[in-house]
């Protein structure tokens, strides 16, 4: 089994030293292609007006200097054209991806574009204190996920379905299991736009998200993470929301 790994914290990251682990535990052809810098927050854009450049770090390990999307693109249709990967491994990220954050997410995106290519897909994301990532306790993802991946590749899932796994915050030996939860929703997210003033007194700015007055439910993967599990969801790559269409077909005479 060939496996592509990338992610969206860049070719440095922990997390990605993480999913490499994880990726070799099933299988001994791995390959990866990480972004050259930090993407977080950069959803499925891939570059269209600048060029890539890709840089051989080591044996079958790249940095592309572009978006997660463009590291699959990168790997997948060109340095792996002749044999594409059998499954794209997305993380672990720096942090849950859980909820809203999903839209947001260079690591989401990267499982997002392997889907689209019709490469089986999972994105992993590790929780913890983000204000204090040198703190965060990445063993839930290596001792859990290779056993959790053989499982979902065991089953299997339709082509434009991708896997959001969210690892909890605690060691390993503390997971209290699995659970199979639909996405869920923050009641209050506040962005903050921080303005600060450079050394010639000119403005310029940080985009900060800060959420407050959380109420998770249990039955969704924000529930399951907070509460010890390890919360895995089917992902659509078709955003129609169906139940709305119907009514607008009966409204413009279409049913």
């Amino acid at each position: 089994m060939r496996i592509l790994v990338t992610n969206d914290d860049g070719i440095h990251s922990p997390g990605l030293g993480v999913a490499e682990r994880i990726a070799r535990a099933l299988s001994d052809d791995v390959w990866v292609f990480a972004p050259e810098n930090e993407q977080s927050g950069a959803s499925h854009s891939l570059t269209l007006t600048t060029p890539l450049r890709l840089r051989l770090m080591e044996e079958r390990r790249y940095a592309v200097a572009g978006t997660p999307t463009d590291c699959v693109m990168m790997g997948a249709l060109h340095v792996l054209k002749a044999q594409p990967p059998d499954l794209v491994l997305s993380g672990v990220n720096w942090g849950s991806n859980l909820a809203d954050d999903v839209t947001y997410s260079g690591t989401i995106a990267g499982a997002m574009e392997g889907a689209a290519l019709g490469i089986p897909s999972i994105a992993m994301s590790q929780a913890g204190e983000e204000d204090s990532r040198e703190k965060i306790d990445w063993s839930p993802g290596e001792v859990h996920g290779p056993d959790l991946i053989r499982r979902l590749l065991k089953m299997g899932w339709p082509r434009t379905t991708l896997m959001n796994i969210n690892f909890p915050a605690c060691a390993a030996a503390e997971v209290k299991g699995v659970a199979v939860a639909p996405q869920g929703s923050y009641d209050l997210q506040s962005t903050e736009i921080d303005e600060r003033k450079d050394a010639r007194s000119r403005s310029y700015y940080w985009i900060g998200l800060r959420r407050r007055g959380n109420q998770v439910r249990d039955d969704s993967d924000l529930g399951a993470v907070a509460c010890g599990k390890i919360s895995v969801t089917p992902l659509h790559m078709n955003l129609t929301e169906r139940g709305t269409m119907a009514k607008m077909q009966e409204l413009f005479g279409q049913k």
